[in-house]
């Protein structure tokens, strides 16, 4: 997920939900997923873009003009079974309900972070989403967790802690992202429809209460579609662009990627974000955030070692089974 932002959906060991292991990765998979994740890491550009833009209508711009663009695709592959089937199932229908209320409030978030120059939050909370998924497994689903998890977990929360002192407070921004985000994921999870087919159902839903809440900024004077010149129409078709188009991308990449190969690839974009804010924004970057930030690193060394390692032990155990 998807997003941070469109942002890729991740289980609870924040590999994403969509990929099937496999023997090995794709070339064609690989600069699929590529090219959405500089996708997302470039977002804030976008974003500051349209700082001047309330962060509620920006999210209502992006779900409307989202829903063509996944429509027309779904309709091109010719994969509208599913979207049939969750469409007569109330249960399917109330699941994908509660996950687009909370992709809704992510967007919301992290547009309103990028606008007034929160963006290393914002970064941070993608950074910690993947520890946090583990978290929630094994809370939710009782799953085991290793060594390196929980030295990893330990990291994050003393990174959290670090902040909230020297803010004094929680670093809200980075946790709502991050517990939005990781519940999101979760709950996509039980979504028996494939991740186009999920995302289109959720924009669908949403795109209601949207299309009002636009329709009402027009007609009260408030909005920035039809009163505030080309420039701000443009920015606001081009949110569903930036929003529907990497999630394309990486829904068709992931699946001819390794579990491995995803569960590194997913910090390129907080990486990218993270140099945004620093060296384009120019946001403040002292001592304590450096080593909040460093902590987290380090977390994320040792949970994707912790990851590799397990991947090739499953490669090995399975390949001999087969000898």
């Amino acid at each position: 997920m998807a997003d941070r932002t469109g942002k890729p959906l991740a289980t609870t060991g924040a590999v994403p939900a969509a990929v099937v292991p496999g023997n090995g990765d794709s070339p064609r998979g690989f600069l699929l997923a590529a090219v959405a994740y500089a996708c997302w890491g470039f977002l804030p550009l976008f974003m500051k873009g349209i700082a001047h833009i309330p962060a509620a209508e920006v999210v209502a711009h992006r779900i409307v003009w989202s829903v063509p663009l996944v429509g027309a695709f779904i309709l091109w592959l010719g994969r509208t079974a599913d979207l049939k089937v969750a469409l007569r199932s109330p249960r399917m229908l109330a699941m994908a309900a509660l996950t687009a209320t909370l992709v809704t409030f992510n967007w919301g978030v992290y547009v309103w972070a990028i606008s007034v120059g929160r963006t290393l939050e914002a970064a941070l909370g993608y950074y910690i989403n993947p520890l946090f998924s583990i978290f929630l497994g094994a809370v939710l689903l009782k799953e085991k967790l290793n060594r390196a998890q929980l030295v990893a977990i330990g990291f994050a929360v003393a990174a959290v802690a670090i902040i909230a002192v020297d803010a004094g407070g929680l670093p809200w921004v980075s946790l709502g992202l991050c517990v939005s985000w990781g519940f999101y994921a979760f709950f996509r999870k039980t979504l028996p429809v494939g991740p186009n087919q999920g995302f289109f159902l959720e924009v669908m839903l949403l795109s209601v209460p949207s299309l009002a809440y636009i329709v009402y900024l027009e007609s009260s004077g408030q909005g920035h579609f039809t009163d505030t010149g080309i420039a701000d129409v443009v920015w606001l078709i081009s949110s569903g662009v930036v929003t529907a188009v990497p999630l394309l991308f990486y829904a068709n990449g992931a699946k001819l990627l390794r579990l491995s190969t995803i569960g590194i690839m997913q910090y390129i974009a907080p990486s990218m974000v993270f140099l945004i804010a620093v060296f384009v924004f120019h946001e403040p970057f002292g001592m304590v955030k450096l080593m909040a930030f460093g902590l987290i690193w380090m977390a994320l060394v040792i949970y994707t070692g912790s990851m590799l390692v397990e991947s090739r032990n499953a490669r090995q155990a399975a390949a001999s089974l087969k000898a």
